[in-house]
């Protein structure tokens, strides 16, 4: 697609166009897209579900990738092997139906597969990294490897993935026989506390800022007196200032410029400096 309106993919509803947006079937595709960007000189970005970005207004320039088709899941015994474009969310009900343990704390995360590896995402006192063992990826040059999880130098939100221009296409799991009450337990606990604290009415990019150590986010926020602080349609969540919303078609810019003020003011009060979560990425619009 060309010219493709960014805003529709990313959970905040935010962002320009794409010039161009590519939705590859297999990984061969995946990797002839990168070899052909590469010889042509296009940049080209990946694009997970949006769930834990916000695009600029800009929109972004060359090629962007989502890879939301590569979804399969299968297990082999107490393995699970996901293809990036899978919801996280999914690929814990999936272990669930196989009595499989490990990934309940996946089961609120909105994110796919690849943007959990990329972030190492976490819940709830678990996190991918406890249960990945390996990852099938693209390199920059187009070259298709297999990596051990400890390869990926998984940390508090964060990876080697950016580093090194990888494109996640498959991550593979280690998990423990449980029992299938027990485990569906656990999620149901998970995804009430979920819903009961954070403002999934309104579109938003998930937690904003890492937990500074020492410290909670959305404490230091609530704190600072910034709930429902507003920048145009832009706002500290009421229901949990660790959030941002989008309450009235903001655009990228107030968004943005929203979380800089919090960063701001809770720096000037308390002395932390807090720490984006979320990815911003594009250009700004001229």
């Amino acid at each position: 697609m060309v010219d493709e309106p960014l805003k529709k993919h990313t959970y905040t509803q935010l962002g320009g166009n794409a010039d161009y947006y590519v939705t590859p079937e297999t990984y061969e595709q995946v990797r002839q897209i990168v070899q052909l960007a590469n010889k042509e000189s296009v940049p080209f970005t990946l694009l997970g579900n949006g769930s834990n970005l916000i695009v600029k207004d800009g929109g972004i320039r060359g090629i962007v990738l989502n890879l939301q088709k590569l979804d399969a899941i299968k297990t082999d015994e107490n393995l699970v092997v996901a293809g990036s474009g899978a919801r996280i969310i999914d690929v814990s009900r999936e272990a669930l139906k196989e009595h499989l343990s490990g990934l309940e704390f996946a089961c609120g995360i909105p994110g796919s597969v690849g943007g959990a590896l990329y972030m190492n995402a976490g819940a709830y006192g678990g996190e991918v990294k406890d249960v990945l063992t390996s990852a099938v990826v693209v390199t920059r040059d187009g070259e298709l490897l297999t990596l051990a999880a400890d390869e990926l130098d998984l940390a508090y939100r964060k990876s080697n993935i950016p580093d090194n221009g990888y494109i996640v296409l498959e991550a593979e799991f280690s998990l423990k026989n449980g029992k299938y009450d027990e485990i569906k337990a656990l999620m149901d606990d998970l995804t009430h506390r979920r819903e009961s604290k954070q403002p999934l009415e309104y579109p938003s990019c998930g937690s904003v800022f890492k937990r500074p150590p020492g410290y909670f986010a959305g404490k230091l926020i609530q704190d600072s007196d910034l709930q429902g602080k507003q920048i145009g349609g832009a706002q500290v969540s009421l229901k949990h200032a660790g959030f941002i919303v989008n309450i009235d078609d903001a655009t990228a810019e107030e968004y943005i410029s929203l979380i800089r003020f919090v960063q701001k003011t809770v720096k000037e009060k308390f002395g932390v400096k807090l720490e984006r979560e979320v990815r911003i990425i594009g250009e700004d619009l001229e």
